[in-house]
């Protein structure tokens, strides 16, 4: 295995002074710009996921183009896709459209009619005024009786604060009360 001719202690001291070489050289490297390799690693690792995102990215950007100039049929059925889409849409604006004209024209009709009723009211001297409590029905009866009409009482509902309290007249709140100081410039001497 080994060779008799080389002597045994020699050997060993070749590799110890080669290792010991190394460890002072690597160690003094390290020592000296540890710290500057350590980031630049970094940086560098950093640096190639960047690009490796990109470099996929482009890929795909490459596939995806390629797909779709080996297949006009599906850029065609996308497009009617889309077309049939905005169609949809339009028809369904149009109907909505259509309903909301639909609303004013009859919103306009009823003013037109209560503004006919208001002037024949007008002529037959009648109060053109209409109470929206009242029905139709007793507007068009017999006089313009007021005794028949019966006055709403007032709700059971509890007030939010007491009669006596109001803040902004400082009254009724208490015994302190606060009263800002004169405007103007001081009275000094």
């Amino acid at each position: 295995m080994e060779h008799p001719e080389e002597p045994l202690s020699a050997r060993p001291a070749l590799e110890t002074e080669g290792l010991r070489f190394l460890h002072v050289t690597v160690g003094s490297v390290l020592a000296s710009y540890g710290w500057y390799i350590l980031f630049s690693c970094i940086l560098l690792y950093v640096a190639i996921q960047k690009l490796a995102v990109r470099l996929r990215a482009w890929r795909q950007r490459q596939l995806d183009q390629a797909e779709t100039v080996l297949e006009p049929d599906v850029v065609v059925k996308r497009q009617e896709a889309l077309a049939a889409a905005r169609l949809r849409m339009q028809e369904d604006l149009n109907a909505q459209v259509e309903k909301h004209k639909e609303k004013l024209r009859q919103l306009e009709e009823e003013k037109r009619r209560q503004k006919i009723e208001m002037w024949d009211s007008m002529q037959e001297g009648r109060s053109y005024r209409r109470n929206p409590g009242r029905p139709q029905e007793e507007e068009d009866g017999p006089g313009p009786s007021t005794s028949s009409v019966t006055p709403k009482g007032k709700s059971n509902k509890k007030p939010l604060r007491g009669g006596g309290y109001n803040p902004l007249t400082g009254e009724g709140g208490g015994t302190c009360s606060w009263r800002p100081g004169r405007r103007g410039p001081s009275s000094g001497g």
